[in-house]
């Protein structure tokens, strides 16, 4: 698969049920494990960044909650979180952007540290950088830069710079999706349709403006999903629009027209994820960079994983695609990459969010099952070791026999997995 990796590498801190994570991620990422287990929250932690880009880090806090909803509860009681991303711009350059926000008895917070490094792969030029300290700018490489504060991400100040803009647009451009059938069903209001809403709210708009090229890609996917459905438009209603299906019912020979008010959920969070998948403008600045979706096969027949398998890949290839899952039948192609899984799992309350361990990885390697059936047996288990120090939970080797007194000598010599 051609890499549009743009998130390289995570690190996590303290964020909701996420104590400490460090993963790479893939063209094409999936998120694996039970209900309950933080999928959700791991993809939650890049959109909000996104969100406090988009709109300010006070919106992206309330959103949420509060302070206290985003920073992880635990008998610690940390008083902060942090994020760092590790990312390759669309012009090649390198980099990371991170911030730590602390908590304060008041219940408000602060940004006690920000920091952005970019680093050019193809020329001999100096890096470029900020650090934040407490609302300080205490270095930088540009000569003349914008003030900070307390209480705001200092990237928004500095996308206003040429030499930031690139990591601003960037990161601000990442979609995130849990579509709900019964907004895309209403009239929505034309607009710009730039990034797709997280809802669907503007499904309409973004594909209005869509090429030709990509809308048939859309159709041809949702043909093969949605059995008789031939076409898509757009439907006005005074300063209203909605979506219009062309669908073959029963013997007629001209398929008939059908408002999204009359099509199922499955139809319709199906049309939405294809959307979300292929939307965007070709520009390199208005360009969708990464792609989240939450349980993509949520009321889709099993027999359609398939087809939305294939668009996923499909859709890698332009930019990055992130979903969390738990469908068998979603994974069970024997060519699907190991490497592209992360196993989560949940452990006294902690997220553990790791690469598959080497048991997983030596037996989907080998092919001797598919992912999905792996799945269905609920082996996957992280890879403990991956975790980040101090931070893996304790797991005790499960024993089979009680060990008489020269078995627990032995043990002694070999030592114990605590």
């Amino acid at each position: 698969m051609q890499d549009s990796t743009f998130i390289k590498r995570v690190i996590l801190k303290n964020y909701k049920s996420i104590a400490a994570c460090d993963v790479h991620l893939q063209p094409l990422t999936f998120l694996v494990g039970r209900n309950g287990s933080g999928k959700s929250n791991f993809l939650d932690a890049l959109r909000f960044v996104a969100d406090a880009l988009n709109s300010s880090l006070d919106h992206a806090v309330r959103a949420r909650g509060s302070i206290n909803d985003v920073r992880r509860r635990s008998r610690g009681h940390p008083n902060h979180f942090s994020i760092r991303l590790e990312f390759v711009l669309p012009n090649g350059s390198t980099g990371h952007y991170a911030f730590r926000i602390g908590t304060r008895s008041s219940g408000g917070y602060v940004v006690q540290t920000e920091e952005c490094n970019i680093h050019n792969e193809n020329s001999n030029s100096p890096d470029i950088y900020f650090n934040v300290v407490n609302g300080d700018v205490t270095s930088t490489s540009v000569d003349v830069a914008p003030a900070a504060a307390k209480d705001r991400l200092y990237l928004v100040n500095a996308s206003g710079l040429p030499e930031f803009r690139p990591v601003y647009d960037a990161l601000s451009q990442m979609g995130f999706y849990n579509l709900n059938p019964d907004i895309i069903r209403d009239l929505q209001d034309p607009n710009l349709g730039d990034v797709l809403m997280e809802d669907g709210s503007n499904l309409t708009s973004v594909f209005n403006e869509l090429s030709s090229e990509v809308k048939a890609d859309i159709q041809e996917y949702l043909q093969l999903i949605v059995s008789g459905v031939q076409s898509v438009n757009i439907s006005k209603f005074g300063p209203k629009e909605t979506l219009e299906f062309r669908q073959y019912v029963a013997e007629d020979k001209r398929p008939l027209r059908f408002l999204a008010n009359s099509m199922s959920d499955g139809t319709l969070r199906a049309f939405g994820i294809l959307v979300a998948l292929f939307q965007g403008n070709q520009k390199a600045e208005e360009h969708v960079t990464l792609v989240g979706i939450e349980e993509p096969e949520i009321a889709l027949h099993p027999a359609a994983s398939g087809v939305l398998l294939d668009a996923l890949r499909d859709a890698a290839y332009k930019r990055q695609v992130i979903i969390t899952t738990h469908s068998p039948d979603l994974l069970d192609d024997k060519h699907l990459d190991v490497n592209s899984i992360l196993a989560v799992e949940a452990h006294d309350g902690n997220t553990i969010v790791a690469p598959v361990d080497k048991v997983g990885k030596s037996v989907l390697h080998d092919q001797l099952c598919t992912p999905g059936e792996y799945l269905r047996l609920d082996q996957f288990q992280p890879d403990l070791t991956q975790i980040p120090k101090g931070h893996a939970p304790k797991v005790r080797q499960l024993e089979l026999f009680e060990p008489n007194k020269s078995d627990s000598d032995k043990i002694k010599e070999k030592g114990t997995l605590e």
